[in-house]
């Protein structure tokens, strides 16, 4: 067996092993942070309450319904399996008010930024 051969196993093999401990540490990675993803929902979720006691426009079916509109007009025919809520940013005034949602599905994930005028929500961006 030549020496080229030999090298080039020797960085295939090492390839290999790297790539298969770069999966386990992301697997690893996603289980700790399971509980921490989790909280944050629920954050969310208790902050869209406050907002909504404080301001009449934090309805979470209208910016669902408005996060749910532009995922499908940014990316046709993509099937998702979750929509969380998952950040709140009430500020005072309407204007700057956000909201984002992350679209869950098992190819991936996609962020909806929905902004606040003074007639309802609208799609900033998906990302």
């Amino acid at each position: 067996m030549s020496t080229l051969a030999i090298i080039l196993i020797v960085v295939g093999v090492v390839i290999l092993i790297a790539f298969i401990l770069g999966l386990l540490g992301a697997r690893a990675r996603d289980r700790r942070q399971a509980p921490s993803y989790e909280e944050h929902v629920a954050a969310a979720d208790q902050a869209l309450e406050e907002a909504r006691a404080a301001d009449k426009g934090w309805h979470r079916e209208a910016m669902e319904q408005v996060a749910r509109g532009a995922l499908e007009q940014s990316r046709p025919g993509w099937e998702y399996r979750d929509l969380h809520l998952i950040l709140v940013d009430d500020r005072p005034g309407v204007g700057e008010d956000r909201a984002h949602f992350v679209a869950v599905a098992p190819d991936g994930e996609a962020r909806v930024i929905l902004s606040r005028e003074a007639d309802g929500w609208v799609a900033e961006r998906v990302e």
